[in-house]
């Protein structure tokens, strides 16, 4: 087979003189012979169907310098192109990896990305920016950036709740690693939001054990909102459900401990009054077993 690149001056050069010898129409046949293949080189990008008639071409672009792939990327950012905006951002990274504006670039594409609904690649982009600069002052930002790209897609209750729960870690690594920031005090509203959730779903699967009589599959659930969320607003109900599972277990004494810890912590709650009729019922009343799982998880917070 054939190659372009096997043709070089030299081996030209030495078949033209080698066709001066040929006579006639035979020396014409070898002369077109030779120049065929290096004609039919120049035929190749029309046969190749990916190459669209490109022509690679020397010319050396000028370098851009990474102010104006900065303004380049707020430029994009301030037009809503959210998208093209990081990617400008990103390429201070790609060709000035140790600039300042590269610093930056990481930080404003994570907002880019924030800002455009791309929350993975929010999260991706702003964990690495915190990973590779800690100690900047613009760490606290980034952290808050990715938790509230968790926080921005958490789903309803009756859905898996990883978001809610990596959206909670990350807001807590917020707190506990950069207390003085300025985006604690909202970090810590999401953390309250983010732990009702949590604790309405447990309490969600909770009923769904107890309607269908799984009653030590309910009590697992209303157990976790005892040990994890006794500072959301489920917890009353969840201190009611433990009596209305542990009855039906026939465990009258966590029954009995549930109902009493739920009267001395919410004596006005209708939870309450639900609990104890419900003991009325079968002749019980509320008591507490200070040796009960139950007693010690509250006295463990102080609210018994």
């Amino acid at each position: 087979m054939f190659h372009c690149s096997e043709f070089d001056d030299m081996s030209v050069m030495h078949n033209l003189i080698r066709s001066r010898r040929l006579a006639g129409g035979a020396r014409l046949a070898a002369v077109i012979a030779l120049l065929s293949p290096i004609a039919a080189c120049s035929t190749l990008d029309s046969l190749n169907p990916f190459s669209k008639g490109e022509k690679y071409e020397t010319k050396l672009l000028p370098d851009e310098q990474p102010d104006q792939i900065y303004d380049q990327g707020l430029a994009r950012l301030s037009k809503k192109d959210s998208e093209g905006a990081a990617k400008r951002f990103n390429d201070l990274d790609k060709q000035y990896p140790f600039s300042q504006q590269a610093r930056k670039g990481q930080l404003m594409a994570t907002y880019a990305y924030y800002q455009g609904g791309k929350y993975d690649d929010a999260i991706s982009s702003a964990n690495r920016y915190v990973s590779l600069y800690p100690s900047s002052p613009d760490a606290p930002y980034a952290m808050y950036l990715a938790a509230m790209s968790y926080y921005n897609q958490v789903p309803d209750i009756t859905r898996d709740q990883e978001r809610s729960e990596k959206g909670l870690q990350m807001f807590q690594q917020l707190v506990e690693r950069y207390p003085k920031s300025e985006y604690v005090d909202d970090a810590k509203y999401k953390i309250t939001v983010l732990r009702d959730q949590l604790g309405g779903k447990e309490m969600s699967v909770g009923r769904y054990y107890l309607g269908r009589n799984n009653y030590t599959g309910a009590v697992n659930r209303f157990r976790e909102v005892i040990a994890k969320y006794q500072t959301t607003r489920h917890i009353e109900e969840a201190l009611y459900r433990l009596t209305e599972a542990y009855l039906a277990l026939g465990i009258v004494n966590e029954a009995q401990t549930a109902a009493a810890v739920l009267g001395h912590n919410y004596p006005d709650s209708p939870w309450y009054q639900d609990a104890y009729n419900l003991l009325q019922k079968g002749g019980y009343s509320p008591n507490e077993n200070s040796a009960s799982w139950i007693s010690k998880a509250f006295k463990r917070i102080g609210l018994g």
